[in-house]
């Protein structure tokens, strides 16, 4: 995995849509909601909330890195202190004490963000998701069946930034500060 990406923050991430939802979520309306709500942090503080990896998939855009962590094809690193294994297309909250207070890897603008998303999307099915992200999100290109990267840069200008090379410079460096931090 990369060693820039912080599991932890994206379990707290999936945390609090779990609990929003009630404390499990079906996996396909959890990875387009924390892809909305990317996109959000992008379009309102030029930075990255993870600084995942973004595909296009035929479902729409998802947070790549994430949705491997949400199907258990990679290692804990705490995502198991918040989030229980995938059972019948759910992920729940690891126990019912987890509350939205206690996810400490989420700053209050992360949080912020979070709470807007689910406010606009979070009484939609995964189907309506789908639906919204293939009309409303440009940067998807359809994969037809497999996936294929979305650059930041084609994000960027997606969402309408104009500074497009200068932030997607900016979030691979955060990405190279990261990893030599944990060297």
């Amino acid at each position: 995995m990369a060693d820039w990406y912080n599991s932890k923050k994206a379990a707290q991430i999936a945390a609090y849509y779990a609990i929003r939802e009630g404390g499990a979520i079906n996996v396909l309306k959890l990875v387009k909601l924390i892809y909305l709500s990317e996109r959000a942090f992008l379009a309102k503080f030029d930075s990255s909330m993870l600084n995942d990896k973004l595909v296009s998939m035929d479902n729409g855009p998802v947070n790549s890195i994430t949705l491997n962590k949400i199907n258990g094809f990679v290692e804990d690193n705490g995502w198991s202190e918040f989030i229980s294994d995938r059972e019948n297309h759910l992920v729940s909250i690891a126990n019912k004490s987890i509350k939205i207070d206690v996810l400490d890897e989420l700053s209050r603008a992360e949080l912020k963000v979070l709470d807007t998303t689910w406010n606009e999307f979070g009484h939609m099915d995964q189907w309506q998701l789908v639906d919204f992200t293939h009309k409303n999100c440009p940067e998807w290109e359809d994969p037809h069946g497999s996936s294929s990267p979305i650059p930041y840069e084609r994000l960027l200008k997606a969402i309408g930034k104009q500074n497009v090379n200068e932030l997607q410079d900016r979030i691979m460096t955060d990405r190279r500060l990261v990893s030599a931090l944990r060297d």
